[in-house]
Formats: structure tokens, C-alpha cells, sequence
């Protein structure tokens, strides 16, 4: 079966799996979605919004955050992991997004790559969940994991990955594929022990394949 023919059977098979799925960061505004996806790098989103329950709260407008003291701003993200970077990350946009773009989180890839901590998954998060573009597909652990157990990229480098999925997945759904992805990822295709019995995508799937042959062979 080629690729892009396979990619559009798992597209369909995850739409009706999970026809609900959306992000889970909470947030009010593309200035609140930033800062949420920021701190989400080596974080359950989980976590991040009990943290941001309170940390919105506390700042409310971008002055808030222009104004901060970035230590007792670490401290308000302490338990999200990395903190010191994120803080010094969070508290840069907040001043550049006040100084050079009028205070308004910048809608285009160009100008949300010039911010700090702001990588291409990141940016592709915020543009589809604030604005409704759809410039790229943001790759997480998960979009990563299961592309490639799945077949649809050989990559290790998350760019290359997102280039190979922007190829098999028509441009209206790639900001959605991102959460099918992720939700079949949470419940099916976990990381350490896969439920592969359970998953819709076993004729599909090149990992469980793998699995069954290696089986069969001993």
C-alpha cells in the first residue's frame, strides 16, 4: 500500500475514532495560548493547567507579564519543569510582543518564529487554536511517536517529520490530525507498552506488524 494512501485510511479511522478532539490547554485569548503552549515543553498539559489556573489569575493583561519579576515568576511556574527557561522565555515575548507588535500576539509563522521559545510546534498550536490558520502540523511527542511507528515518516528531526505528514495530509485537516494523533497516542499507543490489541490502526500500523512477525518467528 503506498503512503499517502495509507495515511488517508488512518486519517478517516481516527476522525471517527475521535471526533471531539481538541486541544486541552486552557486558555481566554492567543496571549494566554502562547504562554500555555510555552510551558507545556516537557509538561502534561494537565499540569499546566492547574498551574496557569492560578498563574492567569495573577497576570491578567501582558503588562502584567512585561512588568514581572522574572525569580517569583519562576517560582509561579516551578512545577511545570525547566522553569528558569520558560520564565526568561515567557517574560522576552511579553516584552517584544508589547514593543514590536502593538501588543498583539503576531498571527503569521514568520513573525511567532522571532519570538522566544517559539519553535515551529509551538507556532502551528497557536496560529490553528487562535487564529484559524493552518500553516504546518504541530509535532509533539506523540505526532512523532506514532508517525513513525505507523510509517509515515523515517525522520528523527521534527521538521522533517512535519514536512513528511504536510505531504500525506490534505492542508484542511493539518491542524486537527495533531490532536487524533494525540488522543489516540494518550489512550491506545502509549509510549512504553502499546495497547495494540485494542487499536484501530493494526492493518495499518508497521510497528505492529513488526511486533507480530517477531512472534511468529520464534
Amino acid at each position: 500500500m503506498k503512503t499517502r494512501d495509507k495515511a488517508a485510511i488512518i486519517i478517516n479511522k481516527l476522525r471517527k475514532q475521535y471526533p471531539l478532539a481538541k486541544i486541552e490547554l486552557r486558555h481566554a485569548n492567543p496571549w494566554e495560548l502562547l504562554v500555555a503552549t510555552i510551558l507545556s515543553a516537557q509538561c502534561t498539559d494537565k499540569r499546566v493547567n492547574i498551574v496557569t489556573q492560578t498563574l492567569f489569575k495573577k497576570y491578567r493583561t501582558l503588562q502584567d507579564y512585561v512588568r514581572a519579576d522574572q525569580k517569583e515568576f519562576e517560582q509561579d511556574i516551578r512545577s511545570t519543569g525547566f522553569f528558569r527557561n520558560k520564565a526568561k522565555n515567557i517574560l522576552s515575548t511579553a516584552r517584544m510582543i508589547a514593543g514590536e507588535f502593538k501588543g498583539r500576539v503576531p498571527d503569521t509563522m514568520e513573525d511567532l518564529l522571532k519570538l522566544a521559545g517559539v519553535a515551529r510546534k509551538t507556532a502551528n498550536i497557536v496560529l490553528f487554536n487562535a487564529f484559524g490558520k493552518q500553516e504546518g502540523i504541530a509535532v509533539d511527542t506523540h505526532v512523532k511517536r506514532l508517525s513513525q511507528r505507523l510509517g509515515l515518516s523515517k525522520q528523527e528531526n521534527t521538521d522533517k517529520i512535519e514536512k513528511d505528514l504536510m505531504s500525506l495530509v490534505p492542508r484542511e485537516l493539518w491542524g486537527q490530525f495533531t490532536y487524533w494523533i494525540i488522543e489516540h497516542g494518550r489512550k491506545i499507543c502509549i509510549a512504553r507498552k502499546p495497547r495494540c490489541p485494542e487499536c484501530v490502526l493494526q492493518g495499518e500500523c508497521e510497528y505492529f506488524r513488526a511486533q507480530n512477525l517477531g512472534k511468529l518467528s520464534t
